[in-house]
């Protein structure tokens, strides 16, 4: 593969869990019998919306005595004031007493007080009849029914009617080392979004992407890490509450760095290096530093040029000035592959001698691998073993 020069993201790979933002248990706030459920298991409600009804018409009777006994009072207190407003003018004429007026002022303060307690009695009333709709207190996705129609449902009923968890968004908790806590505290003041991943536990499929929210306030000193809160849309409800997830952040970018595929990096006595192939089919070492991988690729420093082809397959037989030819990576689109049927030896009849080539073409495939196995201890003491003299060629596979 060529030296590239891109752009290599910097990532930190962790584990976490999805958490609801919130989760409400819906319970009755007063005791009766269920009619009805307005929603069905797993659906997304909102807030306010009705979710059951509980029988309401011993609420609405207690409603309609309240009423009553408040139209009665306020009748007797509007009486009560028409009375006062006479003695009063009576008593400008002399012709009652104030002791009498003075008794009708108090019996209208005693029947005002009267009819705000039935005000309050008829709000009471109303709002025990309110209850009797169960309301959503949260928006979010329901769970499974707690209880059936039919049932009488009280406050105290510990499992409630239904749960609620809100997960639009979704909040996923992780850990990451202290040691990048630098980085991920510029991106939230800069107002950086940091980029981060839901990957699969074999970490080959991303399930959902979000940004990085907030951070702990702090560092938990037995594992030296600290966590970190995402927020994921979740608009198809394919994240659950507690499900555990691999996570990538990307913490920051390098830009415009030397590239090459991890696989060509190795590691010797004297620190890594990488095996480049020269205009010559000659295979001479370069140190290198190697830095984060992103994907298919390591950023490294060292002493390359973009273009120069590194080995990323067949190092094993590869040192210092060795001659190599490079190969597909495919064994079907490898010289002779065609030729050397099933079972054929790796090459094919690329490497046989014209006469025996030409041979093994009049060959049907079954006597063709017939042969191959038959001469196969000839080929092993060829010119194929591994190493060699400085001058023997050695094969890499080309991507």
């Amino acid at each position: 593969m060529p030296v590239n020069r891109r752009d290599v993201n910097v990532l930190v790979s962790a584990i976490g869990s999805f958490t609801a933002s919130n989760t409400a248990v819906v319970h009755a706030q007063l005791s009766g019998v269920l009619q009805t459920l307005n929603f069905k298991e797993g659906q997304q409600v909102m807030a306010g919306q009705t979710l059951a009804q509980i029988d309401p018409r011993a609420f609405q009777a207690g409603l309609s005595q309240a009423e009553g006994a408040m139209a009665r009072d306020k009748a007797q207190l509007d009486n009560a004031r028409l009375d006062l407003a006479r003695y009063r003018d009576l008593l400008s004429k002399d012709a009652v007493g104030k002791q009498q007026v003075d008794t009708q002022e108090s019996l209208v303060h005693q029947l005002e007080g009267t009819v705000k307690s039935d005000q309050g009695a008829v709000d009471t009333a109303r709002l025990q009849l309110t209850y009797t709709r169960v309301l959503a207190p949260i928006p979010g996705r329901v769970g499974l029914k707690q209880v059936d129609i039919g049932n009488v449902v009280q406050p105290g009923d510990v499992n409630g009617i239904v749960s609620i968890t809100q997960t639009r968004p979704m909040a996923l908790v992780f850990s990451v080392p202290s040691s990048v806590l630098p980085k991920i505290t510029a991106g939230l003041r800069g107002n950086q979004p940091l980029k981060v991943q839901a990957l699969d536990r074999n970490t080959k499929d991303v399930l959902a992407q979000g940004v990085v929210a907030t951070i702990d306030n702090a560092i938990d000193a037995t594992t030296d890490t600290i966590k970190v809160k995402a927020l994921f849309p979740n608009n198809d409800d394919a994240l659950f509450p507690n499900q555990a997830v691999s996570v990538s952040l990307q913490v920051d970018t390098i830009h415009d760095t030397l590239a090459v595929p991890p696989a060509a990096v190795l590691r010797g006595a004297k620190g890594y290096y990488v095996y480049v192939v020269g205009d010559d089919s000659t295979v001479s070492t370069k140190a290198v530093k190697p830095g984060p991988v992103d994907g298919n690729w390591m950023a490294v420093e060292g002493e390359l040029d973009v273009g120069e082809r590194v080995v990323i397959d067949g190092v094993d037989r590869l040192r210092e000035g060795a001659k190599v030819e490079v190969i597909a990576a495919d064994p079907r689109q490898r010289a002779g592959a065609q030729e050397s049927g099933k079972g054929g030896r790796r090459g094919g009849m690329a490497n046989l001698p014209p006469e025996v080539a030409a041979k093994l073409k009049g060959m049907s495939p079954e006597e063709r691998k017939a042969w191959f196995q038959q001469h196969r201890g000839e080929f092993n003491k060829g010119g194929d073993k591994a190493g060699g003299k400085p001058g023997d060629k050695a094969s890499v596979a080309a991507n």
